[in-house]
């Protein structure tokens, strides 16, 4: 659950307030900024957030050195800070970070720990994070708000409970009125489900156009194949061939162009697949074998159906104008 915008200031008593609750089971304030950050003669710019022990659990990140924010108490200041991959990288270079002082602004911090996770959280990449505490983070910035309120309930089924909860909580604290957004995640996940299902449509509208496009070609391939055969076909009919084995001759023969492509296709698809694998190794990539063979299926299909013309104009051909080339 994500708290929004209010007009009034989000506080750590009011975070506090969020806990006392049995279907919450983690609750983590969130204040984020920008400063610079530097050891020794190197600095660059990064983003700060300031939060508490929890969050490491809620957003299910992992440490690859030392450890997370001490817990205790939201309010309680302390001079210590956990860093992302690239902040270690570019910042410490080779030297090792955990126990050295990171200036930040005008404070200094112990760095006690270096975040595994890639990827992104709350609009910034985690690699390039100083996490240190919430209200050392409050100090640091001079601002009495909270940016935001992560709450995390003990199982889904209580998601409606703890929305309620949180939004009377802190109407309570807030002279009765409900002056915040309360976000969940089934509401993101929902709009990035609309997000996806548009682009489904879409690549499913491009895949049409070029399956149409391919059917025509294969239907021009088939076409020219007539009209270079006619004495071949003129042949088969004088000796007694029916029109259904000319129709099967040239359905066929459209059912291994169709083939062929969709072959060449999924290995071309296999060799991208390959390359971004490597390029990106943290990113799911490939398709499952459903959907392969559903690829195959649909291209044959796609050449017999654009190979019925070709086949029936061939089986239609008078055998002595076939064999005189008109």
């Amino acid at each position: 659950i994500f708290i929004g915008e209010t007009p009034r200031d989000r506080t750590l008593r009011d975070a506090e307030a969020l806990t006392r609750q049995h279907s919450v089971r983690y609750v983590a304030p969130v204040v984020i900024g920008e400063a610079t950050v530097s050891y020794k003669s190197l600095q660059r710019s990064a983003p700060i957030l300031g939060s508490t022990h929890e969050l490491l659990a809620l957003r299910h990140w992992q440490m690859a050195k030392g450890k997370f924010l001490p817990p205790g108490e939201m309010d309680r200041m302390q001079s210590v800070a956990v860093i992302g991959a690239k902040i270690k990288q570019e910042i410490f270079k080779n030297e090792p970070a955990l126990g050295e002082w990171l200036r930040i602004g005008e404070r200094r911090y112990r760095v006690i720990g270096i975040l595994e996770t890639e990827g992104r959280s709350v609009g910034m990449d985690v690699q390039e994070l100083v996490i240190i505490p919430a209200a050392s983070a409050m100090a640091l910035f001079n601002t009495p708000s909270l940016f935001r309120i992560l709450v995390e309930a003990t199982d889904r089924e209580f998601i409606p409970s703890v929305v309620q909860w949180v939004e009377d909580t802190l109407a309570a604290r807030h002279q009765g009125e409900k002056d915040v957004t309360v976000i969940t995640q089934d509401a993101v996940l929902s709009t990035f489900d609309k997000i996806l299902q548009a682009l489904t449509f879409t690549v499913g509208g491009i895949a049409a156009i070029s399956l149409g496009v391919a059917g025509i070609l294969i239907m021009n391939v088939m076409l020219v194949s007539v009209s270079q055969r006619t004495a071949e076909i003129g042949l088969l009919k004088a000796l007694g061939a029916p029109r259904r084995d000319i129709v099967q001759l040239f359905l066929a023969e459209a059912a291994i162009l169709s083939a062929t492509g969709a072959a060449l296709g999924i290995l071309f698809g296999w060799f991208v697949n390959t390359v971004l694998q490597r390029i990106y190794p943290t990113l799911p990539l490939g398709a499952p074998a459903w959907a392969v063979g559903l690829a195959i299926v649909v291209s044959i299909c796609t050449g017999l159906l654009f190979g019925a013309l070709p086949a029936r104009r061939a089986s239609r051909l008078d055998p002595v104008l076939a064999l005189a080339h008109k």
